[in-house]
């Protein structure tokens, strides 16, 4: 008998530990409920919902194969050795079969159970799925991970030009075992039920992931270069969350984008490509964790950069938090994040820039409020984008690129309609005050919405008097590592 151990891959097509574990004889699934390490992951109530909403979906599909879905609590990822060497002890399991995970407590996770299960005569395999390429497979010349995602985009098309990744074909149904499956929870304690207005947002289960992937190739995808940098537009594939829970794969996003490409990835349809570029960054950001598993401490990834004198100011970090900074873009996008569990991808640049620079609070205090309340949440890429936006990062340019809130609003929400969308009180401003009611006449005459917390030239130069008092990155290196 064969056990295949689910975890952020809530697919029945296109799983590689799926496929493998069907293949090698009568298999049966199992989850575990982590509820203690989830908190002290930050993951927020609207994601471990989501995923119990497609462990249902999968426990169906599953059923219609004569998989038995089994749930077994481990509440920290410490008590999964024990757990799952229980599980097949009774279930008299040969092989254990999982896709593999990133991070340090992911990676140490798998090795104590693998241990145990091994000293026990059960076997333990582990694929690669939830990327196209095996961290530690794309190196630099001097067999290093690289640190800059235009070199590591090169090596991956060089590599996809040899190689095309294949989609795993699903198992077929197998005989019946007299083992029932288990139900899955409605909720986790400590993690309220989001409302419906939400979970409307995020239909459940792979037939709803891959009608958005269809729909997007076929219709949007086009466009996606011209448009996804505009938040009040449809212009991105809204794929994110069921890519971090695995409810699709990134073999099937790029299948489907060459597809529509007549096969190209480096050419051809812009849009196509811009998108196959997404794709890679989330890629990156999974291979740089792996590569530097400082990120996965709390560390930044220029180690110089610990050295950053940040603001401990509560009182902004709260405003920042609950949309009342009084700048419109950043409320808008905050609201959107409190009230969706998502936020659009230029605004997450936008509202982490304002946090890191203008405010000048620490990174870390961005990244977790995100994973607490993102559907999407996904340590890689969370931490990638915080610290690329507090350029503490992976990043060529240097720290004195500071997004502006204002021209940014006017650059890519001309009109308004997302902020009026998200900050009502503002839906009689013209399309010019909108953006900064505080300049409109020199009045903050707009009720119930508050005058700016921060001079935007002010703390723009108060960033940058930061930033260039930091050690030399040579010198701070010696003591990270």
């Amino acid at each position: 008998m064969q056990l295949i151990w689910l975890r952020s891959d809530l697919r029945q097509h296109d799983n590689t530990a799926l496929a493998a574990a069907a293949e090698h004889g009568p298999t049966v699934a199992v989850y575990l409920l982590s509820p203690q390490q989830w908190q002290e992951h930050d993951d927020a109530p609207c994601k471990i919902d989501f995923w119990l909403r497609n462990l249902r979906e999968l426990s169906k599909t599953l059923g219609d194969l004569n998989i038995p879905l089994l749930i077994r609590s481990a509440p920290h990822w410490d008590q999964a050795p024990a757990v799952l060497l229980e599980l097949c002890r009774h279930l008299k399991i040969e092989a254990v079969h999982v896709n593999e995970e990133y991070g340090i407590n992911e990676s140490r996770r798998d090795d104590a159970v693998a241990e145990v299960l091994q000293a026990a005569g059960i076997t333990f395999h582990s694929y690669l799925d939830q990327l196209l390429f095996k961290p530690g497979s794309v190196l630099t010349k001097t067999g290093t991970y690289f640190q800059v995602f235009s070199q590591f985009r090169k090596v991956c098309y060089e590599r996809l030009h040899r190689s095309m990744p294949s989609l795993k074909q699903a198992p077929g149904k197998q005989s019946a075992l007299n083992i029932d499956s288990d139900p899955v929870p409605d909720a986790i304690e400590g993690f309220p039920t989001p409302g419906e207005s939400l979970r409307a947002l995020w239909p459940a289960g792979e037939a709803e992931a891959r009608s958005r992937l269809d729909t997007f190739a076929d219709a949007q995808i086009d466009y996606y270069k011209s448009e996804r940098d505009f938040p009040a537009k449809p212009g991105t594939s809204q794929l994110s969350a069921y890519l971090a829970a695995g409810v699709i794969s990134p073999r099937q996003c790029l299948h489907a984008a060459l597809q529509s490409n007549q096969g190209e990835f480096e050419s051809g349809k812009v849009g196509a490509v811009t998108w196959i570029n997404e794709l890679l960054w989330r890629e990156f950001y999974k291979h740089i964790l792996v590569g530097y598993p400082r990120v996965s401490r709390h560390r930044a990834f220029r180690p110089e950069t610990e050295a950053l004198a940040w603001r401990d100011a509560p009182g902004d970090l709260a405003a920042w938090q609950e949309a009342r900074t009084g700048l419109p873009i950043i409320d808008a996008a905050m609201r959107q994040l409190l009230e969706t569990g998502w936020m659009h991808n230029r605004l997450r640049m936008v509202v982490a820039m304002f946090l890191t620079k203008n405010l000048l609070i620490d990174w870390r205090e961005g990244e977790r409020f995100f994973m607490r309340h993102l559907i999407d949440g996904d340590l890689a890429a969370n931490n990638g984008g915080w610290q690329w936006s507090s350029s503490t990062g992976t990043d060529s340019a240097p720290y004195f690129r500071i997004f502006n809130p204002l021209s940014q609003s006017e650059k890519f929400d001309s009109e308004g309609l997302f902020i009026k969308h998200w900050l009502p009180e503002l839906a009689g401003l013209n399309k010019k005050d909108v953006h900064n009611p505080a300049g409109a006449g020199g009045l903050f005459g707009v009720a119930d919405y508050p005058p700016p917390i921060v001079n935007l030239s002010a703390s723009r130069e108060r960033a940058l008097a930061a930033f260039k008092n930091l050690p030399s990155r040579s010198s701070a290196e010696n003591g990270y590592a």
